[in-house]
């Protein structure tokens, strides 16, 4: 007697034929959308804490547009008004007089003349040398590299009115005053600078700038093509910093200047003040706008460019 199976009865022919039972797919599962959506879910914050944290964004942000504000508003304010009380917030008229007394009463061609060209030949070298020093620091290997590095950091724990008298006894002997040099060349030479920088540059992969050198390429190669455009927003941070920290110098400028012809603005704007006297608070404050704009106007425009190369320049291993 022959026992015969039907092919649908046979286990392997039905293993082939008949594929396995598939659970049904969710929605969140058949999207990716799903599964954003669902690594996005937390736990919530409680609404008193959402409400906390709302009102202290407010009031910081009141603390600082405030006193800007009410800077703008008095510098375009009649007289009278600024001594008003209750106070006066908006002005009734818009005195743009007052700019023209504040440059008229000094002359602020020269000022801002001298703090450009202090500002900018002065951030170009100090962060120049904070560049070469901090890659030196970060990749050259010399003697007593560690113990120049500690002198150039633990002077950062000194007070930087120390190095006054030193400096004016120097940049006196050598005839600097009035002069471009005597107000640039003393404060080249900037630790915080280069630690902020070398920071950054440690973060940079040794591979990277090896490959660079068994390909030939120079100290100053490596650090132009390899290492400065890693660290540029880093750089960028740190120039700022130095930009705003020079523009509004007051100490160094009035030491080794005596001349209106040299003077800086932060200097003209304490001239303006003795010329025209306290009473006149209206052009004090169109020369304090005249003197805080450039820096709020540079800050606001290379705030969007770090964050925007720290979200692009990031570096993944």
């Amino acid at each position: 007697m022959s026992l015969t199976l039907d092919r649908k009865d046979d286990p392997a022919t039905s293993a082939h034929t008949t594929p396995p039972e598939q659970p049904p797919r969710s929605r969140d599962q058949g999207s990716g959308h799903g599964k954003r959506k669902g690594r996005r879910q937390g736990p919530r914050r409680p609404l008193p804490a959402t409400m906390a944290l709302y009102v202290l964004i407010a009031a910081t942000f009141a603390l600082f547009a405030i006193p800007l504000y009410w800077l703008f508003s008095s510098a375009l304010k009649p007289e009278h008004e600024i001594y008003t009380y209750p106070l006066t917030w908006i002005p009734s008229t818009l005195e743009w007089s007052n700019f023209a007394e504040a440059w008229t009463s000094a002359p602020f061609g020269a000022f801002l003349r001298n703090s450009i060209i202090t500002t900018v030949v002065g951030t170009g070298l100090e962060i120049g040398v904070a560049l070469l020093s901090a890659y030196a620091f970060a990749f050259v290997y010399f003697r007593g590299k560690m113990l120049v590095f500690a002198l150039m950091v633990g002077s950062l724990m000194l007070p930087g009115h120390i190095t006054l008298l030193v400096n004016y006894i120097t940049i006196s002997n050598l005839g600097w005053l009035n002069t471009y040099q005597g107000l640039i060349l003393p404060g080249i030479g900037s630790a915080f600078a280069m630690f902020l920088i070398y920071q950054q540059m440690r973060q940079v992969p040794e591979e990277l700038v090896d490959a660079a050198r068994v390909d030939g390429a120079s100290h100053m190669r490596r650090m132009h093509a390899v290492v400065i455009p890693i660290c540029r927003p880093m750089i960028l941070t740190a120039t700022l910093i130095v930009l705003i920290t020079k523009w509004n110098d007051f100490v160094w400028p009035l030491i080794v200047t005596s001349t209106s012809d040299m003077r800086t603005l932060p200097i003209g704007l304490m001239f303006l003040r003795s010329q025209e006297g306290y009473d006149a608070w209206g052009p004090v404050m169109a020369g304090t706008v005249i003197v805080a704009a450039p820096m709020l106007i540079v800050f606001f425009l290379a705030q969007r460019r770090i964050i925007g190369g720290i979200t692009a320049g990031a570096l993944k291993g």
